[in-house]
């Protein structure tokens, strides 16, 4: 299992981005989590396998309809982690 941290920059507040992040996740069997940032990015950390996350990072780059995605960046984790879901927090 892979797990990577993502931001997403834009117009990514207030228009449904991580609950739309949460949705599209457990579509594709992904676990983590999703949250707003105070700088107005959403941060969030996901893991699955490599197609599971690349179908994600995929989705993240446009997001939900009334976003406005300028950036995504990834960084992967090397740390173990588990989650049973995948969460707004």
């Amino acid at each position: 299992m892979l797990c990577r941290h993502y931001i997403v920059e834009g117009r990514v507040q207030g228009v449904f981005f991580r609950a739309s992040t949460r949705d599209k996740a457990n579509q594709l069997g992904v676990t983590g989590w999703v949250r707003n940032l105070a700088d107005g990015h959403v941060e969030l950390m996901a893991c699955g396998n490599e197609p599971q996350l690349d179908k994600l990072y995929q989705w993240l780059q446009q997001g939900p309809p009334l976003a406005i995605v300028h950036e995504v960046t990834v960084t992967e984790q090397h740390e173990a982690m588990q989650f049973t879901d995948f969460q707004v927090v």
